[in-house]
């Protein structure tokens, strides 16, 4: 009975471990000093604020890993763009949301170098072009696509410019100097090419169907194909989760109208071998 309770046990805090992790609402490793946030004061502090349909502000400088001083408009105005707020020495989760990314561009059928940019921006404005230079090395060679480092940005900046990104994409985080390290959601957004935030997907998993539809919607039609288009008729994006859900009803009027379409085809084509055997019925009596 012991040995049953100590699995049970292990089961259950392996599982709370796993459901915490993947929410992404805290990042902290291991510590041997008490916390200084409790956990409804994370709640609180730490999260993101939906904002879809509001825009960024383009005019912010950042300094890319080159060390170029960059403005974010010069990642817009063509293609949408997927934005992964991080920081470069995050000990756990900012990996995870970057792994996560790096899984879903191996599979995703949209093509980054041809139908939307990536911009991964540090809010730790301690980090440096070095470290970002770093870290995109990694996820290049780990991808093995060295042609994804021109769509594919890796950026820092001063505490006002990331103030102001954060904000207006509604992320929120907190630093905790006991712990030394940021407390933060794990989320990715799409945007348009115009630069309006256009949908969010949380965790540290990315469904490529998801961030197909996201990119497609985000381009208004111009990435993907008719079928996307056909399939967004048949899901709908829920903001509350991140994700995209089958719509029961459109796909009961999308069945309906094809059933319509498959009577009507089927009777044109009986009207049609009917009026054929009358007139060669007709032929034959003339004959």
């Amino acid at each position: 009975m012991k040995a049953q309770h100590l699995k049970l046990a292990v089961t259950f805090w392996t599982g709370w471990a796993a459901l915490f992790l993947t929410n992404g609402l805290w990042a902290f490793g291991p510590q041997s000093e008490p916390q200084s946030l409790t956990p409804p004061t994370i709640l609180r502090e730490v999260g993101v604020e939906q904002k879809i349909g509001q825009s960024i502000p383009l005019n912010l400088e950042f300094v890319d890993e080159t060390g170029t001083t960059v403005s974010l408009a010069r990642y817009f105005g063509k293609r949408p763009v997927v934005i992964t707020p991080v920081y470069f020495e995050c000990p756990m989760l900012c990996t995870q949301v970057l792994n996560g990314l790096s899984r879903t561009l191996k599979v995703l059928t949209l093509d980054p170098t041809k139908d939307f940019t990536i911009v991964t921006y540090s809010f730790d404005p301690r980090d440096t072009p070095q470290l970002a230079a770093a870290k995109k090395a990694n996820y290049l060679q780990e991808l093995q696509r060295p042609e994804l480092g021109q769509h594919w940005a890796f950026l820092t900046g001063s505490q006002e410019a990331i103030t102001s990104l954060s904000q207006a994409l509604g992320f929120r985080y907190v630093w905790d100097e006991k712990l030394g390290q940021y407390a933060h959601a794990a989320a990715i957004m799409v945007l348009t090419p115009e630069g309006k935030i256009a949908r969010y997907f949380y965790g540290i998993e990315y469904p490529p169907r998801d961030l197909r539809f996201g990119l497609v919607e985000a381009s208004e039609g111009r990435v993907g194909s008719p079928v996307d288009q056909l399939l967004l008729l048949c899901y709908q994006y829920d903001p509350m989760t991140g994700k995209y859900g089958w719509i029961a009803m459109t796909s009961v009027r999308i069945g309906g109208l094809l059933t319509v379409l498959a009577i009507a085809g089927f009777i044109a084509i009986m009207l049609r071998k009917e009026f054929k055997a009358r007139r060669e019925a007709n032929l034959n009596q003339v004959g």
